[in-house]
This record gives structure tokens, C-alpha cells and sequence, in this order.
């Protein structure tokens, strides 16, 4: 059993060395990505909901 976990582990550091990391320009650059697409996914859905909401406060009035 714990030679079954202690296989895993070697293993996996084994498969750590062999990824290819991406560099500090790469992560920046993605980070900027999911940054901007958060910030504008997030004014879409606050237009959508500000226009839901004017239509329900009309039909409830």
C-alpha cells in the first residue's frame, strides 16, 4: 500500500520536470487575457440584468 503512494509520488515529480513551463511574458500575457475578458463579461451581464430588471419594473407597474 504505502509503497504504492510512495511509487506515485516519484512518479509524479518524475512528470513535474518534464513540463514545460511557461515564461514570465507568456503568463503575463494570459493573465491579461483572462483579465479582460472578465471585466467585459462581466459588463455584459450587468447590462443584461439592468435591462431585465427595467423590463420587470414595467411590467409591474
Amino acid at each position: 500500500m504505502f509503497g504504492g503512494i510512495a511509487r506515485y509520488f516519484r512518479e509524479a515529480r518524475a512528470e513535474l520536470g518534464r513540463v514545460t513551463w511557461p515564461n514570465r511574458s507568456q503568463v503575463l500575457e494570459g493573465t491579461q487575457t483572462v483579465v479582460v475578458f472578465v471585466i467585459v463579461f462581466t459588463l455584459f451581464l450587468f447590462a443584461l440584468d439592468y435591462i431585465f430588471s427595467l423590463g420587470i419594473r414595467t411590467v409591474l407597474q
